[in-house]
């Protein structure tokens, strides 16, 4: 199963595509979809839309599994990054893909088996379970991984996005 995993944002969108096979994985693509914040913000949604659609349209997953955003400081930031969230939504949607929805807690718990785990504990997980020589840089594409490894270990018990 191709899973594609978002750790959605407007300046660095973390995602990892990966094959979930019985029970190993095969790291297919990560990294990091950036837009800059001088640029209009219709045209930075615009990049995350092309570039997101362009990653599906390659890898066509079976699913997308998405962390549900988590603010409690500026409101003014929570509002652009739950629009441009929208258009990674949008995207998938598009591309008739499933998307599937997590809690940051429900991904550390996924890949860790604590929900409160630290960063760092969560981002140690994605190196090990994928067999990757480094922890992915920035902190947003070990995120995207976490999500689509989250997905991957749930598959039993995913609910598909609602509102």
């Amino acid at each position: 199963m191709i899973i594609c995993g978002i750790d959605p944002g407007l300046a660095i969108s973390g995602f990892g595509v990966i094959n979930y096979i019985g029970n190993r994985f095969e790291v297919l693509e990560y990294g990091a979809i950036t837009t800059n914040s001088c640029d209009e913000f219709p045209e930075r949604l615009k990049k995350i839309y092309d570039g997101y659609s362009k990653l599906f349209e390659k890898y066509k997953p079976e699913a997308v599994s998405i962390e549900e955003l988590f603010y409690n400081k500026n409101v003014k930031t929570a509002l652009l990054v739950a629009q441009a969230r929208g258009v990674h939504l949008l995207a998938a949607v598009n591309k008739s893909i499933p998307l599937y929805e997590y809690t940051p807690l429900q991904i550390k718990q996924g890949l860790v088996g604590y929900g409160r785990a630290e960063k760092k504990q969560v981002q140690e997980m994605v190196k090990i379970i994928l067999k990757l020589d480094k922890i992915p840089q920035p902190d947003d594409v070990a995120d995207g991984l976490a999500a689509a490894i989250c997905h991957a270990h749930s598959l039993k018990f995913a609910c598909k996005f609602k509102i």
